[in-house]
């Protein structure tokens, strides 16, 4: 299954593939049953990958000080 490999592998690095990524993983979430693995694995994904987002956009426009 896709979000086994999703978990269990590095996140993709650009911005565009890790927001395709967390649009499909929001999906699985929500189509899963409340409080289900599927459902658990997914909300650990979503904050992986909005981790992933920050660091990627930090990265592009560093903050000044």
């Amino acid at each position: 299954m896709a979000h086994h490999e999703a978990t269990s592998t590095s996140l993709p690095q650009t911005r565009e593939a890790l927001l395709e990524l967390h649009r499909e993983t929001r999906r699985r979430r929500n189509q899963a049953k409340h409080g289900s693995d599927e459902h658990v694995e997914a909300i650990d994904l979503l904050g992986r990958i909005e981790v992933e987002i920050a660091r990627v956009e930090r990265a592009v426009d560093p903050t000044l000080g």
